[in-house]
């Protein structure tokens, strides 16, 4: 087989083309407008984001605006309601308050009175007798005379809802026969009215449990006012209204629905000559005994 000889051939040179000046101008300048264009358009797109972002920012901002304002208004429209509410439930007290008053100034009944007061009365139970008291203050103060404690060893409060609830002796006047309680919770109140005010001939009721009779009312008149007491005090009002055992520590109210004495003790040989101790001394002897014991005055 016939040996075939190799030849290697040469390799051609490489020629480089150079560039001629014109052209590298040409491409340089070509290259520069792509940058600053691309610049240019960076910036301007950049811009419009950062405006969109500003709008989108103001639109929000004026959108919470509006809902604060709105959630404001209608804040300040709930309480004008609330508002109307109370002030329309404060008339028609007044107005019943009035009703009440012109029926016993006329003479017509006191259940108007009765209603509104009587749940601020108690019976007064110990365990060696009974008697009646009447709330001083909502969060539970009461009064009753010291005379319906004697003897007692525990005391308790019966409501009008006839809850049975125990009490607590916070103090007591003995010359007055006042004694100050309190018992848990928190209740319907009676306010006392100015005793000087007290008129002969004034309608007034008296609410209590004579006889065991829980909740009696009796109606009467003032008979008399400032008559001497078995104390010796010129602190009591005379009244026809008719007052038993049992009676004792209840309030004596007038025709306004506020007490002006504490139903107190009666004459038994006469007719309808029952005395009630003075709203004014009520009031002294209570804030005496809460001054002594609690560091207040409650009335």
């Amino acid at each position: 087989m016939p040996a075939y000889k190799r030849e290697i051939i040469p390799s051609q040179p490489v020629q480089h083309i150079a560039l001629k000046k014109h052209h590298k101008i040409f491409i340089g300048s070509f290259t520069s407008i792509i940058v600053i264009y691309m610049i240019v358009t960076a910036i301007f797109l950049n811009g419009i984001i950062v405006k969109q972002t500003l709008n989108n920012d103001e639109v929000n901002g004026k959108i919470n605006q509006l809902q604060s304002d709105t959630q404001r208004k209608m804040n300040d429209l709930a309480t004008s309601v609330l508002q109307i509410q109370s002030s329309i439930s404060s008339i028609n007290e007044s107005v019943k308050s009035e009703i009440d008053l012109l029926k016993a100034s006329a003479g017509e009944d006191f259940s108007g009175i009765i209603e509104s007061t009587i749940p601020a009365v108690v019976t007064i139970r110990t365990d060696v007798g009974q008697g009646t008291g009447f709330i001083l203050t909502d969060n539970g103060y009461l009064v009753t005379n010291a005379h319906v404690l004697s003897g007692g060893k525990e005391v308790y409060a019966i409501s009008y809802a006839q809850e049975i609830i125990p009490a607590e002796l916070v103090g007591y006047n003995a010359q007055l026969d006042v004694a100050l309680l309190k018992i848990p919770g928190t209740y319907k109140k009676l306010k006392l009215g100015d005793s000087d005010e007290a008129q002969i001939g004034e309608k007034v009721i008296a609410i209590g449990n004579p006889l065991g009779l829980q909740f009696s009312v009796s109606q009467g008149i003032v008979s008399g006012v400032h008559r001497e007491g078995i104390n010796g005090i010129e602190a009591y009002i005379q009244t026809d209204a008719a007052l038993n055992p049992g009676n004792s520590g209840g309030p004596l109210i007038n025709k306004e629905g506020k007490v002006i004495g504490i139903n107190n003790f009666k004459i038994g040989s006469g007719e309808s000559l029952g005395f009630a101790l003075e709203s004014n001394y009520i009031k002294e002897a209570v804030n005496d005994i809460s001054t002594q014991f609690l560091n207040q005055t409650l009335v």
